[in-house]
């Protein structure tokens, strides 16, 4: 899966989340999820390592790594999202959709979680990082040995 077929599997998510999200037009969601995880609309120049550094540095490895394997994904709450994006981002992705920040953030907790787990199974997650290496380097930072 790339990086649009992942941000369209989460905009669907995030669309069935809540009762004010269904009307939401998917494009809309997809930009407004690309912007949030750095990317242009299209979704280029979204970096998932470095959300997973994101992860990381707000003590959520545990969390991630459930994702990233292929058993059952973790809970995502609202307090860890605003500790990974930051409330200032989660605002503009709630205005940029015309919702109300809890509604966003509900959508979030789902739609976040799926996009990082579909990123990783069958080795997309290699191919995203930028092959072996590039995977290695994104380990070697998550554990301190950049």
């Amino acid at each position: 899966m790339d990086i649009g077929q992942l941000l369209q599997l989460g905009a669907k998510l995030f669309a069935q989340s809540g009762p004010n999200t269904g009307n939401l037009n998917l494009d809309d969601i997809t930009s407004a999820l690309a912007g949030l995880l750095g990317g242009n609309a299209d979704g280029s120049g979204i970096d998932l390592s470095g959300i997973l550094e994101s992860l990381n540095g707000a003590g959520l490895m545990d969390l991630a790594q459930s994702w990233l394997g292929d058993g059952a994904n973790a809970g995502f709450s609202v307090e860890q999202l605003g500790q990974v994006f930051g409330q200032d981002k989660l605002s503009g992705f709630a205005q940029q959709l015309g919702l109300d920040q809890a509604e966003a953030d509900n959508g979030l907790t789902q739609a976040i979680p799926a996009i990082i787990d579909n990123a990783s199974s069958g080795g997309n997650l290699l191919e995203l990082a930028g092959g072996a290496q590039g995977l290695m380097g994104m380990v070697g930072k998550l554990f301190g040995k950049s």
